[in-house]
């Protein structure tokens, strides 16, 4: 599927993605739940993430945190307070940091906590970009403090497409488990 470009296909491809993972995640076996992910053993996972994330609640609290990010920013940003999407000390060249201090943060956050903060984050999230036009999320300049983008990327990365990415990462853990 491509990349959302309207309100429609961006609350369609966030609402299905989003039941695909739910879908995966309760397909999951109680070994791969309880498996602790390790993908050291497969050289094409170099990206941080892939060492940083141990388990089921720490893909659904990094979802949650991407998700109160966007929900954060633009809530402030209507109540007319100027702030980053990504929060200081942190920047684009630096969000691998925030990315394991919400790992950090959330140590000893219940697995089941973790899908409740998830389940509630995305209905938040699916509400707000709801409450935009068409051309409010997709249109460049409307927003002055989304810079060079469209609010409607935003969406799509915080949903969608960062789905996607926690899907890839539980089928390569439940190829790890199959493979033991």
């Amino acid at each position: 599927m491509s990349r959302p470009a309207t309100k429609a296909e961006l609350l369609a491809a966030a609402a299905g993605n989003y039941e695909k993972l739910t879908s995966l995640i309760s397909a999951l076996t109680e070994k791969e739940l309880k498996t602790p992910y390790d993908f050291s053993g497969d050289g094409k996972r170099k990206e941080a993430h892939w060492k940083r994330d141990k388990n089921l609640r720490d893909i659904l609290i990094h979802l949650y945190e991407w998700h109160r990010l966007l929900l954060d920013w633009v809530r402030s940003h209507q109540r007319g307070e100027a702030k980053p999407f990504i929060p200081a000390p942190y920047n684009w060249k630096t969000y691998g940091e925030m990315n394991v201090a919400f790992w950090k943060k959330h140590q000893s956050t219940p697995p089941e906590e973790a899908r409740r903060l998830l389940q509630s984050s995305h209905a938040e999230i699916m509400a707000l970009a709801d409450s935009f036009s068409d051309g409010e999320l997709f249109s460049k300049g409307v927003f002055p403090w989304v810079g060079g983008s469209t609010l409607g990327s935003y969406f799509v990365s915080v949903t969608s497409s960062h789905y996607d990415w926690a899907m890839k990462k539980l089928k390569a853990h439940r190829k790890n488990c199959a493979g033991s």
